[in-house]
């Protein structure tokens, strides 16, 4: 006999295949699911531990990796310290562990290659997760869509897959790289040593060709009201910006 197949939507065991430190409090950890399904760039899978005295804990985690990444989902993770979950999966979670999730879920927050662009995205600290699943995707299947992703972050060492994207910055003409860094002057031409303000939306605005169709922002409460209300300022209606919180850990 053979165990069914998890229902659409449904929990499901995953094994975690690799746990990567990005950035400091922030690592990647993949996982391949019993059944994997597709998904569109932006969406998040949610996970759910479960304690010795059945207790549950369940946060949602947004998808790094891109749709043409078959058989796993790259999450990244965020440690909190007063959090429930993210300080477990940080300390006690290894290779060869496994965690029950379900979907990827969410419709709003995507990004495809039919939707076109120009693409404007921002993000703070890990609130880049999702953004990196669009840039992915856009790399294998709309390499053309200018896009540019303004990046905030404390430090050099904070900028998240920092690597990863200086290469996609070098190597893929379509794409553009803001990053502004809060807490020491900036490191490259055109980079930004400050907040998000209205200024740092029209930096970036201006690697465009022409006007974003739409632009993503996603990070903390704070970062993403400022954000999109430096967006707004710097002239992009605001029926074209889409914005995700995260919240707890």
């Amino acid at each position: 006999m053979t165990d069914s197949p998890p229902a659409k939507g449904g929990w499901q065991a995953a094994t975690v295949e690799r746990v990567e430190p990005i950035a400091p409090g922030l690592k990647s950890f993949t996982l391949r699911p019993a059944l994997w399904r597709p998904f569109l760039a932006g969406q998040h899978v949610e996970l759910r531990l479960t304690a010795p005295d059945g207790y549950q804990a369940r946060r949602s985690y947004s998808v790094a990796s891109a749709p043409e990444q078959e058989g796993t989902y790259e999450i990244g993770v965020a440690r909190l310290e007063a959090g429930e979950v993210s300080p477990f999966l940080h300390d006690e979670v290894r290779p060869g562990d496994a965690l029950e999730m379900r979907g990827p879920r969410g419709g709003y927050f995507t990004w495809t290659a039919a939707d076109g662009g120009p693409l404007l995205l921002a993000g703070g600290g890990s609130g880049v997760v999702p953004l990196l699943s669009m840039l992915r995707h856009h790399a294998a299947a709309a390499p053309d869509v200018p896009a540019v992703l303004l990046l905030s972050a404390r430090t050099w060492a904070d900028v998240p897959w920092r690597g990863e994207l200086l290469a996609r910055e070098r190597d893929e003409p379509g794409f553009g790289l803001v990053l502004a860094l809060t807490r020491e002057p900036p490191r490259r031409p055109g980079d930004l040593g400050r907040r998000v303000d209205r200024g740092a939306a029209e930096v970036a605005l201006a690697r465009l060709p022409a006007p974003p169709r739409l632009a993503y922002v996603c990070g903390s409460t704070g970062f993403v009201e400022a954000t999109a209300e430096a967006l707004v300022a710097a002239g992009v209606p605001a029926g074209q910006v889409r914005t995700e919180r995260y919240g707890g850990g």
